[in-house]
């Protein structure tokens, strides 16, 4: 688990371009699943059957922008990223949004999906 943000981020997209959000149950906010590597991303996709058109990069040290996704997100009632989220364990990291920018990252452990 990494203890910091990555230089660039990798982001899920849909097959409209939208973000893929991941949201506990009974929570009231979301977060965004991002990861490290593209490698990553698309490990998340086929461990947990996500049918994801594409994955976007983001560069963590360019402010506009880092600025300008939290602004398109947060109005839709997601406060941080989760990184590297684990779909078998549930391992992650989250980084919560403080402003137009990035928190410190705190390791995370998520219910993993029960087996059916």
């Amino acid at each position: 688990m990494s203890s910091s943000i990555p230089k660039e981020i990798h982001l899920i997209l849909d097959s409209a371009g939208a973000l893929i959000v991941f949201q506990e149950k009974g929570a009231t906010w979301a977060g965004v699943l991002a990861f490290s590597s593209e490698d990553r991303a698309r490990e998340f996709c086929r461990t947990s059957n996500l049918d994801a058109a594409e994955v976007a990069a983001i560069s963590t040290g360019d402010p506009q922008a880092v600025a300008g996704l939290i602004a398109s997100i947060k109005r839709r009632a997601i406060r941080n990223l989760l990184l590297d989220l684990d779909y078998k364990t549930g391992a992650c990291t989250q980084i919560d949004f403080v402003g137009d920018s990035f928190g410190d990252p705190i390791a995370r452990q998520l219910t993993p999906r029960g087996k059916h």
